[in-house]
């Protein structure tokens, strides 16, 4: 990862870089120096988050930028724990308040646009350019192409979206418990309108199933929509 200089001013010299790391994923580098932890991410998908981080937090704890230069997003490591790591049972309670708070947020607020007209055309792209990684898909999906796949959400795309302000990636791994017990979003790169069922599909995955129940209570949710949590899980695939 190559840094502009002023970046490697702020972790000092004896800086320990590390891909090792809970609660950010994809191109990410945690950072430990004498001046503190720091997540470090670079390119158009570090742009995309902190475009998000910038607006959501009017709405919602989220990292604190540190610093934004070119296409390099500095974040503060708050040394917290993930909900993926959380020790008592509330994970899902925790996940569906949160959710559905986000998810309150006034569409017409939100600049960032995830409907399935443009995360269907940016499937075809990456299927296209060979970025889907078939071997993280669920067993459910294993053996099938990308492509394959892709045709399935052409010819399964339901009628309408119930569109509220999506996370875009919305995992145990992706909520910080703080201290004062308020949730801080990370990983906010996908965030955009699109169906409440992108977020409700990949949760319910996630969840043990021991704390689903809890989950959709706390969402407030009593029957969840079969055929949608399945058609935002295969669309999770290609992403």
């Amino acid at each position: 990862m190559q840094l502009p200089g002023r970046l490697f001013d702020l972790f000092g010299e004896h800086a320990v870089w590390s891909g090792d790391h809970e609660g950010m994923s994809g191109e990410t580098l945690r950072v430990t120096s004498h001046t503190g932890a720091f997540f470090v991410k670079q390119g158009a998908a570090a742009v995309a988050e902190h475009e998000r981080l910038l607006w959501l937090k009017r709405w919602a704890s989220v990292p604190d930028i540190v610093a934004f230069e070119g296409d390099t997003l500095v974040l503060a490591d708050a040394g917290w724990r993930t909900l993926e790591r959380r020790t008592t049972g509330d994970a899902g309670t925790v996940m569906g308040t949160v959710l559905r708070a986000l998810h309150d947020v006034p569409v017409p607020e939100c600049p960032f646009d995830e409907r399935l007209d443009v995360k269907l055309a940016r499937a075809a792209e990456r299927v296209r350019d060979g970025l889907v990684d078939t071997a993280d898909f669920d067993d459910d999906h294993a053996g099938l192409t990308p492509e394959q796949i892709h045709r399935r959400l052409l010819t399964e795309r339901p009628a309408a979206e119930d569109v509220v302000v999506t996370h875009g990636d919305f995992t145990p791994a992706n909520v910080l418990a703080s201290p004062s017990g308020e949730p801080v979003l990370l990983d906010v790169g996908a965030l955009g309108t699109a169906d409440r069922y992108v977020d409700l599909a990949v949760a319910l995955r996630e969840l043990p199933e021991s704390a689903a129940a809890d989950f959709l209570t706390a969402y407030g949710l009593t029957e969840p929509d079969q055929r949608k949590l399945d058609y935002y899980r295969l669309l999770d695939e290609l992403f």
